[in-house]
C-alpha cells in the first residue's frame, strides 16, 4: 500500500512540475523532471519511508543518520543546488557553483510543486517562499542563485502564479537581467 501511495505522490509532483515547466517553455525539464525517483534505489526507499505529508528522505535520515535515496537523487538531478558543487582549484574547498537559469527555474517549479503536494489544501502562493526563507539551505547555495530563487518565490508570494510564470518566460529564461542587476549599471 505504501508503494502505491508513494508512486501516486511522486507522479503527482512530477505532473505539477511538468505543467509549470511547460507553461514557461522548459519542455525537456518538464518531461525529465525527477525520473530518478522511479529508480529502485530511490523508489523502494521512498515507499518504505512514505509518510504523505513530507519527503520520505527526512524519515530515512532520522532512521539511518543519512538518506541514501537523497544522495542518489541530488547527484542525478540538476535542478538541485546540491548538484552544483565542485572543488575550487584555488581554495581546494568544495563550493557552490552557479547553476544555469533553466535549472534554477526548474528548482523553483520543484519547490512550488512540493509545497502543493505536501501541504494540500493549506497551500498558498506564499508557501514555497516561507519554506525557503525559514530553511538553512539558503546559506549553502550560490549567492546569485539564492537571490534569483528568493526573488521568484517572493514574486509568486506577492503577485501570484500567472505574473510570476510570465516573468520567468519573458525575462528569466531569455537571459534578461534581474532588477538588482540593472540597478548596478
Amino acid at each position: 500500500m505504501k508503494a502505491w501511495q508513494h508512486f501516486k505522490t511522486i507522479t503527482h509532483h512530477r505532473w505539477l512540475v511538468m505543467c509549470g515547466c511547460f507553461r514557461v517553455g522548459l519542455y525537456w525539464q518538464g518531461l525529465t523532471h525527477d525520473l530518478s525517483k522511479y529508480s529502485p534505489t530511490e523508489f523502494w526507499i521512498g515507499a518504505r519511508y512514505f509518510q504523505g505529508d513530507k519527503s520520505p528522505n527526512a524519515a530515512e535520515r532520522t532512521d539511518k543518520g543519512y538518506s541514501e535515496a537523497w544522495m542518489h537523487h541530488k547527484g542525478r538531478n540538476r535542478h538541485h543546488y546540491e548538484y552544483w558543487t565542485d572543488m575550487n582549484r584555488q581554495t581546494r574547498n568544495y563550493e557552490a557553483v552557479k547553476m544555469p537559469r533553466k535549472y534554477m527555474v526548474e528548482q523553483f517549479m520543484d519547490r512550488r510543486a512540493a509545497c502543493i503536494v505536501y501541504q494540500k489544501d493549506a497551500y498558498t502562493d506564499r508557501s514555497a517562499y516561507d519554506y525557503f526563507m525559514s530553511s538553512r539551505e539558503r546559506e549553502l547555495m550560490h549567492p546569485e542563485n539564492r537571490a534569483e530563487l528568493e526573488f521568484l518565490l517572493g514574486m509568486l508570494a506577492k503577485k501570484g502564479e500567472k505574473r510570476t510564470f510570465s516573468y520567468i518566460r519573458r525575462n528569466v529564461l531569455k537571459g534578461n537581467p534581474f532588477p538588482w542587476e540593472t540597478d548596478a549599471e
